[in-house]
Formats: structure tokens, sequence, C-alpha cells
């Protein structure tokens, strides 16, 4: 290439809106190499040519690639197809990052209210529940923010066969022996009259009277990991030992009203 062509390092990074400093970094990693290099004072060139690989690069590292995923897409910008779908899936994992990021904020606001406070909005007791029958669709979902997958499903079913509920407030079990970071195995339930009859993917469950520690929490469904925290530390304190699995009982939710200010929501652990 002609020398006319080539730019200094300092007017490809005008050119560019990427500065001196990441330019020598993106050489350094093989990513955008300069078209020369002096071998005496080890100033870079770039050509003319570089710099719509150079905006592809500024504009990847804004929406959070790294380093390693630039350098491997940046062969695709001739491929708007494979480029397109690269950037779909950046945009998903975006979302779920701004969703955690959501429940975190959450569960920051709620520890400094606790700390404030000096207690958390939660009654926690312990009592006897009676005995019931419901219908249950039991299933894996992602995690444990996912739950309205399976509410979804349980709705879509019982509208199907035509089923009826009773009074009694809904649940949730979470089936699993341990806290689970994905794949969440939980069964989603309402109740039914005691001669009442489901088919599948729905079961008919009895389930019986149960002694437990709750924890009752007025507001959004935000609160609960807090709530949680509570229900343990109130366990720990009373020693108590658990012997089934926990549940939530939704005595106010999103059937009801519209408002999450307005839930009210009993975190269960049989004792």
């Amino acid at each position: 290439m002609a020398d006319h062509q080539l730019l200094r390092i300092g007017a490809f990074s005008t050119l560019s809106r990427l500065s001196v400093r990441m330019l020598r970094y993106y050489d350094t990693h093989g990513v955008l190499v300069p078209a020369a290099t002096d071998d005496a004072t080890g100033y870079r060139q770039y050509d003319a040519s570089q710099l719509p690989d150079a905006v592809l690069i500024r504009q990847l590292r804004d929406v959070g690639f790294s380093v390693s995923a630039i350098a491997a897409l940046l062969p695709l910008r001739h491929d708007p197809d494979a480029l397109g779908r690269a950037l779909g899936v950046q945009r998903d994992q975006l979302l779920t990052d701004a969703a955690q990021t959501k429940r975190r904020i959450a569960d920051l606001d709620h520890l400094v209210s606790s700390i404030s406070e000096g207690q958390l909005m939660t009654t926690i007791t312990t009592t006897t529940l009676p005995a019931q029958r419901v219908a249950a669709l039991r299933l894996t979902i992602p995690n444990y923010w996912s739950e309205g997958i399976a509410w979804e499903q349980l709705m879509a079913e019982t509208r199907r066969q035509g089923i009826v509920f009773g009074p009694a407030p809904c649940g949730a079990t979470f089936y699993d022996d341990g806290y689970q970071e994905a794949d969440v195995d939980v069964a989603v339930w309402m109740p039914i009259a005691a001669d009442a009859e489901v088919a599948q993917p729905l079961v008919a469950e009895d389930q019986p009277e149960q002694h437990v520690a709750v924890a009752t929490l007025h507001g959004s469904f935000d609160g609960i990991p807090a709530t949680c925290d509570a229900l343990a530390a109130y366990i720990s304190e009373r020693a108590l030992t658990p012997s089934g699995p926990m549940f939530n009982r939704y005595l106010v939710g999103p059937g009801r009203t519209q408002n999450p200010d307005e839930y009210v929501t009993e975190v269960c652990v049989p004792v």
C-alpha cells in the first residue's frame, strides 16, 4: 500500500474514536494490527481502509463484547446475517444481565431498609396448615425468577380441563435438595374439591396437614429473598428442624391485583 494512504496513530484515533491507548491494546491482542510499524521508533501507522474495522470494533466493545469475542466477530463484517445472529445472542445476554441487576438493586434496597429499620416488614411464626387436595404441575424451570413459566402452563391446562378451583391459596413447592443456581424443580398447584379429578400433565395431590414455620411478606416478590433470609434466622434461633421442602403460598398475587405492593406471600418450611 502507498505511503500516502497511511495515517499516523493520532489521526486514526481521532477518526475511529478509539483512544491511542486502546489502539495499542488491540494491536497487542491481534485484533487491529497497524498497516506499518516503524522498527526504530515503534510508531504505528494505519491504512484508511482499516477505519470500518476500527469503527466496528468500537461498536462491539460498547455493547459489551470482550476482546476475544471482537476478534472472532470482526471477520463477519461482510456477513450481515452471521453478525446479526451474534448480536442477537449478545442482546439476550444483556437483557438477562439487566434483569439480574434490577433484582440486585431490589435486594440492596431491601437490605438497606432492613438495616435502617432494624427489622424486615415480615411476620414470622409457626402454625399448622390444614390438609387439602390440589391440582399440581411439576416441571423444571430455568431459575426461581422464572416461576411464571410454570403458572402459564398450569393455568392453560386447567382451563383446557375445565377444573374449578377451591377458595384456599395457590402455591409453589420447591423440591430440589438445596438452593439451585439453575434448573429449578418446582410444582405449582391450585386447590380443588376433594372429589375432583384431573388428567395429565396435571396430577391430583392430597397435601397432608403440616406444621410449618411461615414468614408472611407484604409486597412485591422482590422481597422474597430477604424474607427467606429472615425465615432462616428464625429457624436457626429456635433450633427448628426442617422436615420437608420449602413452599410458597400466594394469598394475594397477580390473579387478584395488578399492584405488586398489595401482594401477600407466605414462605413456608415444614418443621
